[in-house]
Order: C-alpha cells, then structure tokens, then sequence
C-alpha cells in the first residue's frame, strides 16, 4: 500500500480518518519567524498545539498544511504542532503566487528538480517530506512566472506520483487554463485537486472541472465572497448530481499569521483571520455537517467526503 509522507513520518492510507485537505498552521513570508518572530504573537507554538488539539479531540484526525516555501513553511514547527496535538500533518512543496524576481530565468525543469528532492529526501536540514504538490494561479490568470511553477510541479508529479493541489480563481474559470497546462504536461488528472472552488456557486463551471476527472477543493469555510449557507448548498447539489466521491471540503484556516497594528497603535490578541473565523478548525464539523444532513445528508455521504476523498486522492487510489 502506497505510504503518504506526513511530517512524523510515512503515514499508511488507511490511518488518515477526517481529514482536512487543505489548511495552514502558520503563514507568513518566508523566514518570517525566524527573524521576527514576535509579529505572530507570544506563545506560538503552545497556541498552535492547543488549537490543533482541540480540533483533535473534537474528530480531526489529519489535515494538509498547503504552506508553500513563499508563505512561510516551517517544517520543524508542524512536526512540534503534530506531535503536541495529535493531528497528523501532510504538508506541501511547490509554489504559491509570490514568485521573486531573483526566480525570472528559472526553469521548469530547475524548479522540479527541487520539488522532486522535497518528497523524497526532506526540506533542506530535516528529514521531513513533502506528501503533497500545490501550485497557484489568481484573478491575473497563469502568469509566465506562475506557468514556469504549475510545469515544475506537473513534471515532480510524473516523476514521483505525489498528487497536486492547486490554489484556483473560480471567478475568473482560471482552472481551464490550469488543466491545458497539466493535460500538455501529462499529468493524471485524477491526481489533480483544484481548491478554493467554492468561492462561486457557478455549478456549470465547478462541474466541467469534475468532468475532467480532477477532484474539487471546497476549502473556504466560512469564507468571504460566498455566504456559508449558499457554500454548502452548492456542495450538496454537486453531491446529488452525482459527484460526491470527488469533493474535499475544508477551511483554509491559518492559525498563526501576523497580529497587525490598530489605528489606535494597540495590537490585537488573535489575528484577522481568527476573529473572521473563530471556531477557525472546526467550523466544518460545528456548522457544515450539520447542515448537510439536514439538507438529507448521510453519515456515509460525511464518511466519503472526509474519509474516503481525501484517502483516495492522496494515495492514488
């Protein structure tokens, strides 16, 4: 049985239980904590392991960090988080959207290569592999600098089988350009998660992508430009249309982020991410779930979007 790389080490499929397929224990730029680290607050990593471990004890059991190096990745601090609270953590390579011009004139083939040693000899100075590939692309579409980064991850892919999450723009249909880019480079689609596709209610759209065989990222809750309740109505009717097997709902909850000053020159306790989502992990299992099987929801029908989705999808089945 294919073993998925977590940051304590190989993790076997069937041991994932719930599952939140894309999430961010911290995100900052890069080397951020490191050199000032007081701009995401006291006690960082006791305030992290206390939120994870109460998302543990109310049932997550997994979740995917898709902190990339240019949003801050720390390796070492989801391995403490992991083992305080519990929760086991995949976390990404790849790239998000802030590619540097120190990066113009880099290549593909460049770029992958280091992903490749990502999964399978560490981040550089641990021993701690990526289980997962992410790439990105916004409302400015596949920038030549973001295609350069969507190839590398489409070529680490074919060369290590790990599965690619790619941060979307639903608004502007930004996935089409996404696939051609995977379909050139000869990528399963069926590895491919495209996330943050409930940022529309745009079904038409959200069902092509399904039709191509990627599997959908539905990882806002509770989001910004979509109400709560019209997110998890869009989820049910792609659900009764017959594509539940290929849906991941999370949040894209941060925990750690940068506690910014007020007018007033005072600096909040939580950060704006926090006070936008307070029950922050477990908002899906305090709200969502609740409301799918009040809109007829199953208990299997939560097991598959939780449990079997993201077990599927992360090892190939």
């Amino acid at each position: 049985m294919t073993q998925i790389n977590g940051v304590l080490g190989p993790i076997n499929p069937d041991d994932l239980g719930f599952t939140l397929m894309h999430e961010h224990v911290m995100v900052c730029a890069s080397g951020l904590l490191e050199s000032y680290p007081d701009l995401l607050g006291q006690d960082r990593e006791a305030r992290a392991i206390a939120t994870l471990k109460k998302a543990h004890d109310e049932g997550v059991d997994t979740m995917v960090d898709a902190t990339t190096f240019d949003l801050g990745r720390n390796p070492e601090l989801l391995r403490t988080v992991a083992e305080g609270s519990g929760v086991n953590i995949i976390n990404v390579t790849g790239w998000w959207l802030d590619v540097p011009r120190f990066l113009n004139g880099v290549g593909p083939n460049q770029m992958a290569t280091e992903f490749i040693r990502d999964i399978e000899e560490g981040f550089r100075g641990t021993d701690i592999k990526a289980g997962v590939l992410k790439c990105a692309a916004d409302f400015e579409g596949v920038t030549p600098s973001l295609e350069v980064m969507a190839r590398a991850v489409s070529r680490a892919h074919n060369e290590t089988g790990v599965p690619i999450m790619v941060h979307s723009f639903p608004t502007g249909q930004v996935a089409r350009q996404q696939i051609k880019i995977f379909r050139e480079e000869g990528v399963d689609l069926t590895r491919v998660k495209i996330d943050h596709s409930n940022d529309t209610t745009d079904t038409e759209y959200l069902k092509w992508i399904l039709d191509q065989g990627c599997y959908l990222g539905l990882d806002r809750y509770p989001g910004r430009y979509v109400s709560p309740h019209m997110r998890t109505v869009t989820l049910k009717r792609l659900m009764d249309d017959g594509y539940g097997d290929r849906l991941c709902p999370a949040h894209d909850c941060i925990c750690l982020h940068v506690h910014k000053e007020q007018p007033d020159g005072s600096i909040p306790e939580e950060h704006e991410f926090t006070r936008m989502n307070p029950e922050q992990y477990l908002y899906i299992h305090r709200f969502v779930i609740p409301d799918l099987l009040e809109m007829g929801a199953t208990e299997q029908d939560i097991k598959t979007l939780f449990v079997d989705n993201p077990r599927r999808f992360l090892a190939g089945e």
